[in-house]
């Protein structure tokens, strides 16, 4: 991989700029001991970046993002900015990144780490080893769909309208994604919609099976209502590998899966855009976590969701296998070693705060790197 690739930083609200602080500590360890180095920006999105300049998401800041290799954000939000108009909100500026980098596809794995696996509210067979990746489609469905709105009818009461939409673009792209990621893991592919009420369904689920039987026969695919796919997540979450579903139901499934694993401060996620001419796809990373505004500044919050998110940057943007590997081990190995952040303290182990975690990680990877 050449080197110097563009890496545009958002820390963003709350305990964002602590986590990603972890990932400089991270990077500054690739380019030394590995000779990859990266050219970084930093940006202000969200809150941080209405304070500083009146908007979520300045016009120079998106610029920036649609010219970087991949974008890594911390997190956005927080009472403080609760009573802004809608389209001042911080989680506005994430939105309009997502929307103007095309990030179709977002995914979200669900790993439960062997040593964190009795933290689970389910028991310890059901989730033991579990590995499942969520695959939602980010940019269309009912939360972008018109028209939606809220009127005054004829009697002076009220009506919400928001409609659910897709093209048999919209729905094959991604469900492309999900055939490519399970080729590479079980080879095995779940679509949940609702075809049984909704037409939209009725469209995803013929277009999912026409581009599986005509471009992906060797993967394995099943079709599940979303609603049951709720309750098999926490019945007999090992029968899937990978998800693939729509906006809506597909953030709803992807937190249930979330909580799985014990704890939403150890999830990564990615949103991914097309494939262009020169083989270049625009990629956001982002932990799953929230802004956490109340342990903000305290050097207490967890910053592995934040590290595994550049663990995936570095696997699907940056062609950097052997690294993510590393990584992610890295994480594991400390874990093992009984070391936890506060959100996933157990009895027996050793309470650290977010700067000593990734201090730790950092000198694992000097031991699996000689």
């Amino acid at each position: 991989m050449p080197d110097n690739k563009t890496l545009l930083l958002l820390p963003g609200d709350g305990i964002g700029p602590e986590v990603t602080a972890e990932v400089r500590r991270v990077v500054d360890w690739i380019a030394k001991r590995r000779s990859v180095s990266f050219d970084i920006k930093e940006g202000l999105v969200g809150g941080a970046a209405y304070d500083a300049d009146g908007e979520p998401l300045t016009d120079e800041t998106m610029a920036d993002a649609l010219d970087a290799d991949a974008v890594l954000l911390g997190a956005v939000g927080g009472p403080k900015w609760e009573g802004l108009p809608f389209e001042k909100q911080p989680e506005r500026g994430l939105l309009r990144l997502r929307k103007e980098m095309e990030l179709f596809a977002n995914l979200r794995p669900a790993v439960v780490f062997d040593a964190l696996a009795d933290a689970s509210t389910l028991k310890l067979e059901v989730v033991q080893g579990l590995d499942i990746m969520i695959v939602r489609e980010l940019t269309g469905g009912v939360y972008f769909g018109e028209p939606r709105g809220i009127e005054t009818l004829a009697d002076g009461s009220r009506r919400g309208v928001n409609t659910q939409v897709y093209t048999t673009g919209e729905i094959q792209r991604v469900a492309r994604v999900a055939f490519e990621l399970a080729k590479k893991r079980a080879g095995r592919v779940c679509s949940a919609e609702k075809a049984n009420v909704m037409e939209s369904g009725v469209l995803w689920r013929e277009e999912v099976q026409k581009l599986r039987d005509a471009e992906f026969p060797d993967v394995e695919l099943t079709h599940m209502y979303a609603d049951n796919c709720a309750m098999q997540l926490v019945r007999d979450p090992q029968q899937f590998d990978v998800i693939v579903t729509d906006n809506l139901f597909g953030d709803i499934l992807s937190d249930e899966a979330a909580m799985l694993t014990g704890s939403l401060g150890m999830l990564p996620s990615a949103s991914l855009g097309a494939v262009d001419a020169a083989g270049r796809r625009r990629a956001l990373y982002e932990p799953v976590h929230g802004s956490a505004p109340d342990i903000a500044g305290k050097n207490l919050a967890n910053p592995l969701a934040t590290l595994l998110s550049f663990a995936m940057m570095l696997r699907y943007s940056f062609d950097m296998g052997e690294d993510a590997n590393l990584l992610e081990d890295a994480i594991q190995r400390v874990l093992a070693g009984g070391l936890r952040t506060a959100d996933i303290m157990q009895p027996g182990k050793a309470r650290v705060s977010t700067s000593v975690m990734g201090e730790a990680i950092v000198t694992e990877l000097d031991k699996q790197a000689g």
